[in-house]
């Protein structure tokens, strides 16, 4: 996936892909991967891609999106049949639906747009039910999603994710914004997985897979709430909300997979209701990394970002979604107003909320910010890097960088906060669900200024900064020797499942074993779950002539979503009770 290009709508790459002849679709892949070390050239709304000396592809993107099949073009002799312009589609990035999703999604990776209706309260009489239109989207999704289970990431290559593409484009006219927005984060992790991205995640991937499987299978029997939920919204309504006096907070950079990057800036009333401030629109890893002085209008007040994570405003006629983003239209009012220290009031009071309380709030579908006083003790070394320990009440947590983007200057400021051990800061993180106290570094007091603090997406600490003198204790024995939890012997085969398909699980192994380790330690229900994932996965047929029929991706695509969800929801009551002591 190239971040020069444009994005493309999901169903111009699904049309493309399926327009190819069989032999063609064979060569998608490789078509894709020579495409993307060929130079990129932006002219306006035109971007151009050199095949070769003699043949270009255009990608025309009026708005900052291709949204038609025409507006991909080639120079080839084969045009507009050839493998190009599939290619091309397949490369760029999948464009967001309008900015939207479901009730409990409150992302920073697309703009939203004040105005949009709230939707009415249900009638009374029988609950609503799925029309046949999105029981057949349903039915397109749970299969798209099962192919990637059966593949794995390395046999999910362009076709696969065509289909993808196609469920996303399908759900969407049925009216279904939440499942096509899960259809098109399994593409997007996928594309990261097999480009090696740095940013890639395979517990996102298997998130996603969980929530489209999740989406596929309950659609169908969904009543009222339960189907209102499932089907999303296109856009967060804005509600009116008054007259507001806010005190900037934070700001964090934002740099998607899916092409877009800018900021948010997180500010806090009086009571300690958070509020953004977004601004994010197509662009690349530039447009995140120079947000912090780019200029925000709210009402009649022009702000940096830099400028409001510190000042305040008085906002009257204000417009707030859900999620908490502060409209901008016609009818707001805004004056630039006096800021707080984080150790003033107001925002004082939200350090002041129990580290357990705060991660109980984020597991419940809250903002997920995390407001601690730790104590910064050193490092402890994983796969994925560096990540930095801090002492907050009477447990240890492990810091990561919110972002590995070299452009965002998360890791670095954290390699530096490492050495400033023994230093007492408040800190902004967002809690990531794990086994152990967990959080994405976001903002911290500066450590040797007082009242300072330190947007580490956007500012770069430098060694001047640390105090001098600083302790090196070594990290604590309880972090060297985790006790891990035994559901880890499913959770492992869950992944394991995601990245390498149904194959990986189809082998005799120890699962016998691993079944009577669970059942040993109480936890039964993930040992039934073990062996189901298993006997799925190496369950074959014959036919008449004694031939091994295909495995039956339905089976096992349902039994790894049961695995999943049983993992996901012990994660989280494993993660609520480590924060418990904080």
């Amino acid at each position: 996936m190239s971040p020069d290009l444009p994005p493309v709508d999901p169903s111009v790459t699904a049309g493309l892909v399926a327009a190819l002849s069989p032999r063609l679709r064979k060569r998608l892949d490789a078509g894709v991967a020579k495409l993307a070390d060929r130079p990129v050239v932006r002219d306006g709304d035109t971007v151009r891609i050199a095949v070769d000396d003699s043949t270009e592809v255009e990608l025309h993107a009026p708005g900052g999106t291709v949204t038609g099949a025409d507006a991909i073009r080639c120079g080839c002799l084969l045009a507009p049949d050839c493998l190009h312009r599939a290619a091309a589609a397949s490369a760029a990035p999948v464009a967001e639906p309008s900015a939207a999703a479901g009730p409990a999604e409150a992302d920073t990776t697309a703009p939203e747009t004040p105005g949009a209706e709230e939707p009415g309260e249900p009638e009374l009489g029988e609950p609503e039910t799925a029309t046949p239109e999105q029981c057949a989207a349903a039915r397109v999704l749970h299969a798209a999603a099962a192919a990637v289970l059966e593949a794995g990431t390395d046999g999910s290559g362009a076709v696969v994710q065509a289909e993808l593409l196609r469920a996303a484009h399908t759900a969407r006219l049925a009216g279904l914004p939440r499942a096509a927005a899960t259809a098109v984060s399994v593409v997007t992790a996928l594309r990261r997985a097999r480009s090696a991205d740095p940013a890639y995640l395979l517990a996102d991937l298997v998130g996603a897979l969980r929530d489209a499987l999740t989406a596929a299978l309950r659609l169908p029997r969904a009543r009222g709430r339960e189907l209102a939920e499932l089907r999303g919204t296109v856009r967060q309504p804005y509600r009116p909300d008054g007259s507001l006096r806010l005190y900037g907070l934070f700001t964090e950079p934002v740099l998607t997979a899916t092409g877009y990057a800018g900021a948010v800036t997180w500010t806090a009333d009086a009571e300690g209701r958070l509020y953004q401030v977004p601004d994010v629109a197509p662009g690349g890893a530039g447009r995140a990394a120079g947000a912090a002085d780019r200029t925000l209008r709210v009402g009649d007040t022009a702000l940096t970002h830099r400028e409001l994570s510190r000042a305040g405003l008085a906002v009257s006629g204000a417009t707030v979604s859900p999620s908490g983003r502060l409209g901008a239209g016609a009818g707001v009012r805004a004056v630039r107003a006096s800021g707080a220290g984080w150790r003033a009031d107001p925002l004082d009071r939200l350090w002041a909320v129990p580290a357990g309380e705060q991660a109980a709030r984020a597991l419940g579908g809250g903002h997920g910010l995390l407001f601690l006083e730790v104590t910064l003790v050193g490092t402890v070394r994983e796969a994925s890097g560096d990540c930095l320990l801090a002492r907050c009440g009477g447990v240890l947590v492990r810091l990561t960088a919110a972002h590995d983007h070299p452009a965002l200057p998360h890791r670095d400021n954290l390699r530096l906060l490492a050495a400033a051990r023994g230093s007492r800061l408040r800190i902004v993180a967002r809690l990531t669900p794990a086994p152990h106290p967990r959080a994405l570094l976001l903002a911290a007091e500066h450590p040797t200024l007082p009242d300072s603090r330190v947007d580490l997406g956007l500012d770069r600490l430098q060694h001047a900064d640390l105090p001098s003198g600083s302790a090196s204790p070594a990290p604590p024995a309880e972090v060297l020797a985790p006790d891990e939890a035994p559901v880890h012997l499913l959770g492992r085969r869950v992944r394991q499942a995601a990245s390498g398909g149904r194959l990986v699980l189809s082998f005799p192994g120890e699962t016998d074993a691993d079944v009577r380790r669970l059942d040993r330690a109480g936890l039964g229900t993930a040992g039934e779950l073990l062996h189901e994932l298993h006997a799925a996965a190496a369950q074959r047929s014959r036919d008449v002539f004694g031939r091994l029929l295909p495995a039956d991706p339905d089976r096992f695509a349902r039994a790894w979503l049961a695995a999943a969800r049983y993992t996901d929801e012990v994660d989280r009551a494993l993660c609520a009770a480590a924060w418990g002591g904080a």
